[in-house]
């Protein structure tokens, strides 16, 4: 998997991590526990730097044993961990590997996820986004869910060039987040806008679809409309930042049409896939998850984030508590 270092490029210790995995948790080390087993069965674990971003780590109660797997562990203490953003921003920051992958609680990587993205970033891309599976697909909200969140990367997918990645599950190259300064705490909380500026700098983004992941998806209708709310409204507000009155006016008025116009790209896409059909099964999901998605971004165009980056945090972390019984006791058995 060694590629010889770039033109002009300083030579690379060849004992360095390859790649940084920056994971936070809101708490202790037992909330990420399941995402860092997988990651400690990777076949590249052992070029791999694990960046751990949590309150306190006088209360963190790592695993030490879990944590050798790694050819590195950086641990960091980023205080009260709000909006997810600014948190795995610092993790970026105090990553030493050139490539910089997120990673979260809920989100289970392959064994050879790291390898085939190490391999991948041998190419010209700022970033590498993964290919996304459902790790809880028995309900319609589920379902819903991952087609709201991920539907242009699901698995099966073909590998290209694509305008957009998986938020909170896609790796970069270090020195182009960096680049990004101040900023990027704000942008690592709506990827799709970081996504988007990258490629209006001359960057370009991958979809690696050999690099699979398992994300686990809200699948309690008490979670998960609220939430649709609160990620539309965040979105729409940090959009919004330095737009002139009249535009985001304009974005107000169009608002209502914003499920209908996402449903439609939906659908189109269910149906282009290889070995999928139409989502009829949680159409009834999907219109409301795109409903209140659209509701957040009207208020979001009109009213700003207001608190909506902190609310989302309480959905972000803790994926167990936001799905049923049984899938619980089945992703993170006790």
């Amino acid at each position: 998997m060694s590629a010889a270092p770039r033109r002009g490029a300083p030579a690379m210790d060849p004992g360095a991590p390859r790649m940084s995995v920056v994971i936070v948790t809101p708490d202790t080390f037992a909330t990420i526990r399941r995402t860092v087993e997988c990651l400690a069965r990777q076949t590249a674990r052992g070029a791999l730097e694990l960046v751990v971003v949590a309150p306190s780590l006088a209360h963190l109660d790592a695993d030490g044993a879990l944590l050798a797997s790694f050819a590195r562990v950086v641990r960091v203490e980023g205080g009260a961990i709000g909006s997810i953003g600014p948190a795995n921003a610092e993790g970026v920051r105090r990553a030493s590997a050139p490539i910089v992958a997120l990673a979260e609680d809920h989100a289970f990587p392959d064994p050879d996820w790291a390898e085939r993205l190490i391999a991948a970033h041998e190419g010209p891309w700022a970033a590498v986004g993964p290919s996304i599976r459902n790790a809880n697909p028995g309900s319609a909200v589920s379902r819903a869910d991952l087609l709201i969140g991920y539907g242009p990367w699901l698995t099966p997918a073909d590998a290209r060039e694509v305008p957009f990645l998986p938020g909170h599950n896609t790796s970069y190259k270090r020195e182009v987040l960096l680049g990004i300064g101040e900023r990027l705490g704000t942008m690592l909380d709506a990827e799709t806008l970081l996504h988007w500026e990258l490629r209006s700098r001359g960057h370009r983004l991958w979809l690696e679809p050999s690099a699979r992941i398992a994300h686990a998806n809200f699948s309690l209708w008490r979670s998960w409309l609220p939430a649709q709310y609160h990620y539309g409204r965040l979105f729409a507000g940090l959009r919004a930042n330095g737009m002139p009155r009249w535009r985001r006016l304009v974005y107000v008025a169009g608002s209502p049409l914003i499920p209908a116009v996402r449903l439609a790209r939906i659908w189109r896409e269910a149906g282009a896939r290889p070995g999928h059909r139409a989502p009829w099964s949680c159409l009834h999901a999907l219109v409301a998850g795109l409903a209140m998605d659209g509701l957040g971004q009207m208020v979001g165009y009109a009213l700003g984030t207001g608190r909506a980056a902190d609310r989302v945090a309480r959905y972000e972390f803790h994926r167990a508590r936001h799905v049923r019984p049984d899938e619980r006791r089945e992703l993170w058995p006790a």
